[in-house]
């Protein structure tokens, strides 16, 4: 049950989809039903609140100005829902959490699954996106807490606990420098390389190492999917210089090696735990983000350093 009204759902979304016949198909109700719950609004509020197009409805300012308290509304009657939970004790709640793709398995994938089998009371609602959409959820309360890449280069945040996580080069367990305590890009010139493509987090790190180099691969992949680099370097396609974040899961079942970089001069990439500094935490978002922590703490201890251990 909800405060709102059933115009309110009606003009929200009528907002999102720019379309009566969408928002009816998506609310199971007629657009005849949502148009006259608008109109009466219109004419209690003695102004239009959308402008009546061919290909759609298009919100006025003073739509838009409503659409933006809705959802300011719905956002504060959320956080009155978490209160209620916490006066009840943790016998019920709803934590939302944005994450990025990398940690869609993996030592914190396993924990939220281990959260969720022994708190049966807890609702958990995960986005998976880029960490700049991530970012924005936080910044604008969408989500309690993100899990995000570099959170250092982003304003608004907090940083609640992080990891450090080395860049290095990425080669099937029977590749023949699998066991090198380290290589440098010139030992490896002879190799196809699988380089990650514009948008992923390490592109203008991986990209720097090469230009330092001088001396481009002889055969090279491009691909903006790291699921899909650790598949092809698995697959014995070539090798890659990823984040051991990148291919923690691979090394934890062997499916993949982890190799330092001589003299590396590649900054880690960062994993950060963030909220938003005025965001007031419900206790079920408080033993999540306790919970999630200690994992990123190990995940900092058991890093190797250059050199040791590049087997998880």
């Amino acid at each position: 049950m909800t405060p709102f009204s059933r115009f309110a759902a009606y003009f929200a979304e009528v907002a999102r989809c720019g379309s009566l016949r969408k928002a009816a198909e998506k609310l199971h109700v007629s657009a005849s039903a949502i148009n006259r719950q608008i109109l009466q609004a219109e004419e209690s509020f003695g102004i239009a609140l959308f402008e009546r197009l061919p290909g759609g409805m298009r919100m006025t300012t003073a739509g838009e100005l409503l659409y933006s308290d809705l959802l300011n509304w719905q956002r504060d009657f959320s956080l009155t829902q978490q209160r209620f939970a916490d006066i009840q004790g943790l016998k019920r709640g709803k934590v939302a959490i944005g994450l990025v793709q990398a940690l869609t398995e993996g030592p914190l994938c396993g924990e939220i699954g281990s959260i969720a089998h022994g708190q049966q009371w807890l609702d958990i609602e995960l986005a998976v996106e880029s960490s700049q959409v991530v970012s924005r959820m936080v910044r604008d309360a969408v989500v309690d807490f993100g899990l995000i890449l570099d959170p250092g280069t982003v304003s608004g945040i907090e940083v609640i606990a992080f990891a450090e996580l080395a860049m290095g080069i990425v080669v099937p367990p029977r590749h023949r420098l699998s066991d090198l305590p380290s290589v440098s890009l010139s030992e490896l010139h002879d190799q196809r390389h699988i380089i990650p493509g514009k948008g992923l987090v390490v592109h203008d790190r991986v990209q720097s190492l090469y230009q330092r180099a001088g001396q481009p691969p002889a055969s090279v992949i491009s691909c903006n999917d790291i699921r899909l680099i650790r598949s092809l370097v698995a697959n014995g396609t070539g090798i890659s210089v990823l984040s051991r974040l990148d291919v923690m899961e691979d090394l934890r079942l062997n499916r993949l090696c982890f190799i330092p970089i001589k003299h590396n001069p590649l900054r880690p990439v960062t994993l950060g735990l963030c909220t938003a500094p005025s965001r007031q935490l419900s206790r079920a978002a408080q033993y999540m983000i306790q919970r999630l922590s200690g994992i990123i703490e190990e995940m900092n201890s058991t890093a190797a350093p250059d050199g040791l251990q590049h087997r998880w």
